[in-house]
């Protein structure tokens, strides 16, 4: 390659991997939206949003200790997989 190719090849890969940390910061940034209905909409998590009604997010907050301790114990047991 000539030194020119290198140097557009190393602008390339430095555009893409900027494209990438952005999607990637993009990814794991939460935010919440009301829909139509009156729901509340949590993105950011994976591929489609979390959506409860205000009432169902009040049951799951006061149920969060027993989550919390149920996936201790499911990871402690090896039956999680972990996604990085």
């Amino acid at each position: 390659m000539t030194e020119q190719e290198l140097k557009a090849r190393i602008a390339e890969l430095e555009a893409s991997n900027s494209k990438l940390t952005t999607k990637l910061l993009t990814r794991t940034k939460l935010s919440c939206k009301v829909g139509d209905k009156g729901g509340v909409s949590v993105y950011g998590l994976g591929r489609f949003p979390v959506t409860l009604y205000a009432e169902q997010w009040g049951r799951l907050f006061a149920y969060q200790t027993d989550i919390k301790d149920f996936i201790a114990v499911a990871d402690e047991e090896g039956k999680l997989s972990h996604k990085e």
